[in-house]
C-alpha cells in the first residue's frame, strides 16, 4: 500500500485527521512540519522570520522526498502543493487526499492560531489571497477531495475509508 497524503490549506484539519486515520487504519503518522522542526532543530516561525519562506519550501520539498512512499499517513504543511516537483511528487508516490473547506470556515477556525508564520499578522485579506491561489492547486494534485465542514473527525475518516476501499 502506497503512503497516503493530506493536503489542504491551513486549520483544514489535516494534522487532526490524519492521526485519526492513522489510529483508524493502524499506520504510523507524520507530519512535514514536524519533521521540518526536528531536523531544522526551530520552530517554523523562527526558520521563516531567520531564513524566510523560500528556505522552508526548499526543506520541505526534501523532506517529502525522505518520507516512506508505503504504509504511511503522512500530513503535509498547507504551501507543500505549491511547488510543482512537490504536486508531481505527491500524485505519484501515494493517495492524495486533499481536505477542502470554505475560507469562511478556515478563517474562523485560525482566528486566533499564533503558531502560523502566515497567519500570525492577522491580514485577513492576505489569507484569502493565498487560499485562493491555492485552491486549484489543491484540486489537481488530489486524488480525493473530502469537504470537512460541519462533519465530525470520525465521519471525515468514515469518508476516507469509503473513498479508499
Amino acid at each position: 500500500m502506497k503512503s497516503i497524503f493530506l493536503i489542504g490549506f491551513m486549520g483544514a484539519g489535516k494534522t487532526t485527521v490524519g492521526k485519526a486515520l492513522g489510529e483508524e487504519m493502524n499506520l504510523p503518522v507524520l507530519d512535514t512540519d514536524e519533521e521540518i522542526v526536528k531536523q531544522e532543530n526551530r520552530s517554523i516561525n523562527e526558520i521563516f522570520a531567520k531564513e524566510g519562506e523560500g528556505y522552508f519550501r526548499q526543506v520541505e520539498s526534501q523532506i517529502l522526498k525522505d518520507l516512506p512512499k508505503e504504509k504511511m499517513i503522512i500530513t503535509t504543511g498547507g504551501g507543500i502543493i505549491l511547488q510543482g516537483e512537490n504536486r508531481a511528487y505527491l500524485q505519484t508516490n501515494g493517495t492524495v487526499i486533499y481536505l477542502h473547506a470554505k475560507i469562511e470556515e478556515l478563517l474562523f477556525r485560525l482566528q486566533n492560531d499564533q503558531t502560523r508564520p502566515l497567519v500570525r499578522n492577522g491580514d485577513k485579506q492576505e489569507i484569502i489571497e493565498r487560499y485562493q491561489k491555492r485552491l486549484a492547486l489543491y484540486e489537481q494534485t488530489c486524488h480525493i477531495q473530502i469537504q470537512t465542514e460541519g462533519k465530525s473527525v470520525a465521519e471525515i475518516v468514515t469518508e476516507i475509508n469509503e473513498c479508499l476501499k
